[in-house]
């Protein structure tokens, strides 16, 4: 037998070391593939899903580019409640990446447009020039190759449709209910697709109810998870939806009706994103049916959520200047300036709803006119006039009962032990920030709403008392000058001679008070005589008639 040649044996040596790292790779992930499991089942268990995390990532650095190890990262880090990791790691298949993906300032983006024809080839040819220019500015030579073989990936028909799902779940814990609709809607076309391939080599046998193939088997649940899911997501969607339109046609009442069942829900948790834009919301339309203590208290929900909601901080400044209160205005106007310049000095701007980078310097730039008008305003002493007829939503001049109903209503609602109860039914996202912080933040914010309705309170309850000392003493004046001219009249009407009164005038035409209205009219009790004394008592020719009764003696 020949001895081996030289060359063979690094290579056989490669062969084994080849062999050994893939036992030791398929080892990592079916033990990963087992705590996933362990952890599905006991929802609470997260040690399990992290060491499923140290499994595929010891394994990823053997294999970068496994697909089934990057499925279970994925599932790993969803297990975890790490969505923003989920969403980074599969940020390439977002439908809105590339409309939020706005980072670099206005001088980058002018220097990229000039290869904007170029660039608009590779792209959709509805796109505007300045649009791709603002994409192709924030990614780099990497992005790009990234970019390029997911494009790739995603024209070749052997692509699972495990990153949808799981993507689209990420994006529902976020706040991206149109993303989370689009991936998991194509997460159930995918797996129907793959479904009926499948489907073509079978017999009629396998589609009875015992296969586990059709039923009991965890691809059948996580498919009915999925359109339970996506039920969900597409019926907050149009509740949304429903509420903007009917605050836009100048229904607020409506709107408010339709953003209570939103953030009322009982079917599912209710990401905390999505809550924030939902309370802003609701703000506004409080704030066109003239209830400007309801909307600052939503605003404040809103900010308890996420202290760095640019919509709600300038929602609540807006309201707070319309009821007068400047030096909480430039509190939060000031809170604002610092994100803006934030946003401005990083360069990007965390996806907001109805904010976008491009608009950021202008609004800078108007943000910092404002804050030195309202400080020139509260230096002449404007700052000390709330309006709390405003912030308590009663006319001015209104009665004691129309004033202590609407505190009533208001001091219910809104006072500072049931201020936490909203977040109860809310899913935290963001991972530095727990449910006790909110809770607190959320006190803080309406014990100070609840001190301003008390001080608003007590201030018109004052004003209305000395409305009404002021109506008894007017009132008590004109009865006191009536009577006087009454006696007056009287006095120059009539004039005595020998005792009987004259009336000089008709008696109807003198007006008369009701004291001597009730003097001068008829006895109430009847005369009672006999015949004995009806001559002794002045006869029948008297000037008053008298009420007679006749008695027997």
């Amino acid at each position: 037998m020949a001895p081996p040649s030289p060359s063979s044996a690094p290579a056989k040596k490669r062969i084994n070391w080849l062999r050994g790292n893939n036992k030791v790779f398929d080892t990592y992930l079916s033990e990963a593939r087992a705590a996933l499991a362990a952890a599905a089942q006991d929802t609470d268990d997260a040690a399990a899903a992290a060491a499923a995390l140290g499994l595929v990532t010891a394994a990823l650095e053997m294999s970068p580019r496994a697909e089934a190890a990057l499925e279970l990262r994925a599932r790993a880090l969803l297990a975890l409640r790490r969505y923003r990791d989920v969403a980074d790691m599969l940020r390439d298949y977002i439908p809105s990446y590339a409309r939020s993906c706005s980072g670099d300032d206005d001088a980058t983006c002018a220097s990229s447009s000039s290869s904007c024809s170029s660039a608009s080839g590779d792209r959709d040819r509805s796109d505007a020039c300045a649009g791709a220019a603002r994409f192709l500015c924030c990614l780099h030579v990497s992005d790009l190759k990234r970019r390029l073989v997911a494009s790739f990936c995603r024209s070749s028909s052997t692509e699972a449709q495990w990153r949808y799902l799981v993507l689209g779940r990420a994006c529902f814990h976020l706040g991206l209910m149109e993303d989370a609709v689009v991936l998991l809607q194509t997460a159930r076309r995918l797996a129907t697709a793959a479904f009926r391939r499948e489907s073509v080599c079978w017999s009629e046998d396998s589609f009875s109810p015992s296969n586990p193939l059709t039923a009991n088997s965890a691809a059948a649940s996580e498919a009915e998870s999925v359109s339970q899911l996506l039920a969900h997501v597409k019926l907050l969607l149009r509740r949304r939806a429903a509420a903007v339109a009917a605050l836009d046609a100048g229904l607020p009442g409506e709107a408010v009706r339709h953003f209570n069942k939103v953030l009322d829900t009982r079917r599912s948790v209710l990401p905390h994103p999505f809550a924030t834009a939902c309370l802003v919301g609701r703000a506004a339309a409080f704030r066109s049916a003239g209830r400007p203590a309801d909307a600052i208290a939503d605003c404040n929900r809103a900010l308890a959520l996420d202290p760095a909601s640019i919509p709600a901080l300038r929602a609540r400044a807006d309201l707070l200047e319309s009821v007068g209160a400047l030096p909480d205005c430039l509190r939060d106007l000031d809170h604002l300036k610092l994100l803006y310049d934030a946003a401005l000095r990083g360069g990007k701007l965390r996806p907001q709803g109805g904010v976008q980078f491009g608009e950021i310097a202008g609004a800078h730039r108007t943000l910092t006119a404002r804050i030195q008008l309202l400080r020139g305003r509260v230096a002449a002493g404007e700052g000390c006039g709330v309006d709390y007829y405003a912030l308590l939503g009663v006319r001015r001049g209104c009665t004691r009962s129309e004033l202590e109903r609407a505190h009533l209503v208001l001091t219910l609602k809104l006072k500072p032990e049931r201020s936490a109860s909203f977040a109860e039914r809310l899913e935290l996202v963001d991972e530095h920030r727990d449910l006790e912080a909110v809770r607190d933040q959320a006190r803080m914010s309406a014990l100070f709403l609840y001190r301003m309705l008390q001080k608003g309170y007590s201030c018109i309850m004052s004003a209305v008392l000395d409305a009404e000392r002021q109506r008894a003493k007017d009132a008590a004046a004109a009865i006191a000058e009536q009577e006087e001219e009454v006696a007056t009249v009287q006095e120059n009407a009539t004039r005595k001679d020998g005792g009987n009164v004259v009336v000089t005038t008709k008696p109807e035409a003198i007006p008369m008070p009701r004291t001597a209205v009730a003097a001068a009219t008829p006895l109430s009790q009847p005369f009672v005589f006999c015949r004995d004394t009806l001559l002794s008592r002045g006869g029948f020719d008297r000037p008053i008639p008298v009420k007679c009764e006749a008695m027997s003696c």
